[in-house]
């Protein structure tokens, strides 16, 4: 180190990465160990705590005590040792066998002094750096002879290709799902009825916007069985919210969704498999006009950076993860944000942005601009006023197809949310029935009376076109 950047140092003061020792090697270890233990820093001996430079004495002798201080913390930790001047310079860098304890104590540094870490501190400290994995320890809230019922494995054996004659108990201890007569947090996960019983906040919640921000609800759905289960039917939601063009080709219709399926479904799976499952959050999914946001709880697992994204993999829960790509749920181990950014750009839109901080990570895809306004060239007349959020303009979305077809015959409007599975009449009319109204695809048999209890709704001439049209497609 040069003086200059000496002075540099000293001129800015103590801080997370800065230590002033007046002189001597006094409770040297525990700031060693509390460097090794964040991210590295210096400690300058000779220099007091107001940045006054003092200097020290013997600076051979001193640097052996240095080094053997170093040596003696558990694991040993790698120093630098240099002299600027009349400075003794003590470099820690960034350790890679973390934690590291001094005198049986560990430290951590904490704003500008170092601390020994609580039994709770500790505990944290490993999860965090990976050391303890959450989805490996025990679930007590899991009985084996309660919660393992026959329905439940059968389930989970046809998924995770377990042979039928295999008892269940040795089956997943062998797939390390049981360890000590004690279900994992993973095999608790995977074997869930209601996930919620063994992880409060393990669920999903999914919520449809209108417009581009969160003033207005539309629509809002949870998601709690299994994570295999889940991951299914958080994909089926975000389908049946986004815009499905039908391209009409040769004898049959197909549908595209303006979002990739796989990957959609590669982010939902990510935030499942990789999420914090210690944190108090969920994972949510919004889906707005312009967008489409999967957020799970929890930043990057330890030893992965943001500039790691797309180029290599560790799993938060290795043992939940490596289930999930036995059951086929995870396709490629390693790849997931680049097959997500791959996908996109085959489908031919842009690339999902990216967003990490410490306690989140979100996978935003934009959602195609201009097709509300421009429609969708299908071959199939366009439905008038659809809502954006429900179908598109080129024809109707699935609901909307669905209530057409139960219009055949006069039905009330209860009859109509059923066939649907909706339960909020408002929201039902605004999103899926008014539109279809205003297309005029669908009337009222009462018209003058829209709110009389003998109301019912029939297909027009126009919608039993449309139907025509499509099951023609269709076949």
């Amino acid at each position: 180190m040069k003086k200059t950047a000496l002075m540099d140092l000293i001129a800015l003061g103590e801080g997370f990465t800065t230590e002033f020792k007046r002189a001597g090697t006094s409770n040297l270890g525990r700031e060693i160990c509390a460097f090794a233990n964040a991210t590295g820093g210096v400690i300058l001996i000779g220099v007091t705590d107001k940045g006054d430079v003092l200097g020290v004495d013997d600076h051979n002798r001193l640097k052996s005590e240095v080094q053997a201080i170093a040596r003696s913390a558990e694991p040993p930790i790698a120093v630098d040792v240099e002299s600027v001047g009349k400075v003794l310079c003590v470099t820690v860098p960034e350790q890679h066998s973390k934690p590291y304890a001094f005198g049986g104590k560990f430290f951590m540094r904490e704003g500008a002094s170092s601390q020994q870490m609580s039994r709770r501190e500790i505990r944290e400290f490993f999860f965090k750096e990976g050391l303890i994995r959450f989805d490996e320890t025990p679930c007590g809230r899991f009985s084996l002879s309660e919660d393992l019922t026959d329905e439940v494995w059968k389930h989970f054996r046809l998924r995770a290709k377990i042979p039928a004659d295999m008892d269940a108990l040795t089956a997943l201890s062998n797939l390390h799902l049981i360890r000590d007569n004690h279900m994992t947090h993973a095999g608790a996960w995977l074997l869930a009825k209601d996930i919620r019983k063994f992880t409060i906040s393990a669920d999903v919640a999914c919520a449809l916007f209108l417009g581009t921000d969160k003033v207005r609800i539309l629509d809002r759905r949870g998601f709690s069985s299994d994570i295999y289960s889940m991951i299914d039917e958080v994909v089926a939601y975000i389908l049946s919210k986004i815009n499905v063009e039908y391209i009409i080709k040769h004898v049959k219709r197909e549908e595209r969704p303006e979002l990739p399926e796989e990957a959609l479904r590669e982010a939902v799976v990510n935030a499942l498999a990789h999420r914090d499952y210690r944190s108090t959050a969920n994972v949510q999914v919004y889906i707005f006009k312009d967008r489409v946001e999967i957020v799970s709880p929890g930043g990057l697992p330890a030893g992965m950076t943001e500039a790691d994204l797309g180029v290599k993999s560790i799993p938060r829960n290795p043992l939940l993860f490596g289930i999930l790509h036995r059951m086929e749920a995870v396709e490629h181990i390693g790849s997931g944000i680049r097959r997500i950014r791959g996908l996109c750009r085959e489908y031919g839109i842009a690339e999902p942005r990216i967003e990490v901080s410490e306690h989140w990570f979100s996978v935003c895809f934009p959602r195609p601009a201009g097709e509300q306004e421009k429609g969708l060239d299908t071959g199939i007349p366009e439905v008038g006023k659809t809502l954006d959020l429900v179908g598109t303009k080129s024809g109707p979305s699935r609901d909307q197809v669905e209530i057409m077809q139960k219009c055949m015959v006069n039905s009330a409007i209860r009859d109509l949310m059923a066939v649907v599975g909706r339960s909020n009449r408002t929201k039902f009319r605004d999103q899926v029935l008014t539109p279809l109204l205003e297309a005029g695809l669908v009337e009222m048999t009462i018209p003058d009376k829209p709110r009389s209890s003998k109301q019912r709704y029939r297909l027009t001439a126009n919608g039993r076109a449309l139907l025509e049209q499509l099951n023609k497609d269709a076949t």
